[in-house]
């Protein structure tokens, strides 16, 4: 992925650095505490969680901070360093594709927020775990990243390459995407009256859009023709196969179940990157069409 001459993006908060949350750190979840344990033990194996990942816990309750005591601070961000100038470039290569598609349909793209943080980090939906993996908080718009998670892709799933975890970010951007598109807030209406199943279904087709939706921004990057190198599609369509369901469960118990699938099978994410890529059309992205 060739990124020389492209700019950084603006909208990159960098908390690394940046301490714990005190005593009472923990989140309410409709009125019963959860800790933060309970959290990191029960998303450990949660890759590219998405949206809200503290609703999935609550069954879509409304989750309120717990008061805190005085955070600590210790140490400072690191100022500008290669992982930061690496991703701020990609965060500008998805504001100006984005940027452009919703122009072309008479609207107006809104860019989202990058935080970087390491290991905790609070959001507005409530404290973000590096053990969670990147996801994206509809209440503020912003994609929560700590780049560890790319460390961890490398040695726990064997991928590789700057264009893999290009398509990580693409990934979470597609998820701000739909909640510009409304389809945030119809899926959380959905969900209230779904039984488990039917909301993991619905679950795994959101996912399949950020997916073809991050297929879509690397078809305008193969457009563009200077960014994208041999070899850059086959690490995101490795990647993308890396975190289906099937795959993660395979690895952590042996066996697959596919109706607890949240995020889709293998087979499905790559099939639907490769959808956004070829066609580069939003229309050919509606997940929720399919049977």
């Amino acid at each position: 992925m060739r990124l020389d001459d492209q700019e950084q993006s603006s909208n990159v908060e960098d908390r690394r650095g940046a301490g714990g949350f005190g005593r009472g750190g923990g989140m309410r979840l409709g009125g019963g505490k959860i800790g933060i344990g309970t959290i990191v033990v029960a998303l450990a194996a949660w890759y590219f969680l998405g949206i809200n990942p503290m609703a999935i816990l609550g069954g879509g309750d409304i989750m309120q901070q717990e008061p805190a005591g005085q955070s600590q601070q210790s140490g400072q961000p690191v100022a500008n360093d290669e992982d930061k100038v690496f991703i701020s470039k990609v965060l500008k290569t998805t504001e100006t594709v984005w940027s452009g598609i919703f122009q072309q349909n008479g609207a107006t793209y809104q860019n989202p927020s990058l935080v970087l943080y390491s290991g905790a980090t609070r959001s507005g939906c409530g404290v973000g775990q590096a053990a969670m993996g990147p996801f994206y908080c509809p209440e503020d718009r912003k994609v929560y990243l700590d780049m560890s998670f790319f460390h961890q892709m490398g040695a726990q799933m064997g991928v590789q390459g700057d264009f893999a975890q290009g398509y990580v970010l693409a990934h979470e951007v597609g998820h701000h995407v739909q909640n510009l598109l409304g389809v945030m807030d119809k899926m959380a209406k959905a969900r209230s009256s779904m039984n488990e199943r039917q909301a993991n279904d619905l679950s795994v087709r959101v996912e399949l859009q950020a997916d073809c939706f991050a297929g879509i921004w690397a078809h305008e990057l193969q457009k563009e023709g200077t960014i994208i190198e041999d070899g850059d599609i086959e690490e995101a369509m490795n990647a993308a196969a890396a975190v289906g369901d099937d795959h993660i469960q395979k690895q952590a118990q042996g066996y697959v179940v596919p109706d607890s699938f949240t995020h889709g099978s293998s087979q499905q994410r790559t099939s639907w990157f490769k959808r956004g890529l070829a066609s580069g059309d939003m229309k050919q992205c509606n997940t929720f069409a399919q049977q």
